[in-house]
């Protein structure tokens, strides 16, 4: 049985323990597999449990805002701090994405939260623990978030003329904290940081030598074993740099260029992952 099926079967299995099709938190709690693992041979969620001959929750009823505040409120009040957003993403009961969709930046969510609870003292003991400099941003609370592959604005697409002594950036992606694709390996190494754990890597070390990374993964249920990474801008920078592929087990980068890469050698292409990370698609 390849890998491929076994996804299948554990979303199977788990919809037989839930009695119903699963959500990914409920399908990663029963599996041990995470979620890059299933984002290797489906686009999404959703392509995944319809592979496995589930048809997915498709109700995608608007959800009132009063509920989603409630929500993150209990979990403060639970954790008794302010959750990230890959905190809440683990552990709420919303997606992150529709949080982002109805109130803007995962920031602006404390401000929203405390100016819901004002009139409501039940939620006193929440309140308390928000920061007191907390300001809403209200200007961008309706707008959704931006993919890297949204095309650029048409008052952007123009080019001009490039300034000496200036620096450049990236596309703009506003992916939770980072503003502008990474346009170099640095870039990819700090965004990789973002999401280590959401893709199921623990990161033992960073080094200047080569491979860049030691970092452990789990690949069964209570089981962990150790991988080498190197990071890349590109792919084929691996090959560009001369590594010998033999002392390294995954590339991580920001775009997926070399056709011929060992099959030995995985490939985590972020400028893909982040697309489904920023998604609501449950």
């Amino acid at each position: 049985m390849d890998r491929k099926d076994e996804i299948l079967n554990a979303i199977r299995k788990a919809a037989g323990t839930f009695g119903h099709p699963p959500s990914r938190r409920e399908f990663m709690s029963s599996s041990g597999m995470n979620e890059y693992q299933v984002l290797k041979y489906f686009q999404n969620w959703r392509e995944a449990v319809r592979a496995a001959g589930l048809e997915p929750d498709s109700t995608n009823l608007p959800v009132d805002p009063t509920a989603l505040l409630k929500d993150w409120g209990e979990m403060v009040r639970r954790e008794r701090r302010i959750p990230t957003r890959s905190q809440y993403r683990r552990s709420g009961n919303y997606s992150a994405g529709v949080f982002e969709k109805k109130f803007g930046p995962w920031s602006n969510i404390t401000a929203h939260f405390k100016a819901f609870a004002e009139s409501r003292p039940e939620w006193a003991d929440v309140v308390a623990l928000i920061p007191i400099e907390v300001s809403p941003d209200t200007t961008r609370a309706s707008q959704p978030m931006a993919s890297a592959s949204d095309p650029a604005p048409a008052e952007v697409r123009q080019r001009h003329a490039k300034l000496d002594n200036r620096p450049t950036y990236g596309n703009p992606i506003d992916f939770r904290g980072l503003r502008h694709e990474p346009v170099n390996e640095g870039g990819v190494v700090f965004l990789f940081g973002m999401v280590a754990r959401e893709l199921g890597y623990l990161v033992e070390s960073i080094q200047a030598g080569y491979p860049d990374c030691e970092a452990k993964r789990q690949v069964d249920p209570g089981t962990w074993q150790r991988v080498r990474i190197e990071f890349e801008f590109m792919s084929r920078n691996f090959r560009d740099h001369g590594h010998p592929p033999e002392g390294c087990d995954i590339i991580v980068c920001w775009r997926h260029n070399w056709p011929d890469c060992p099959p030995h050698l995985e490939v985590v292409e972020l400028s893909r992952i982040i697309k489904t990370l920023a998604s609501e698609d449950e």
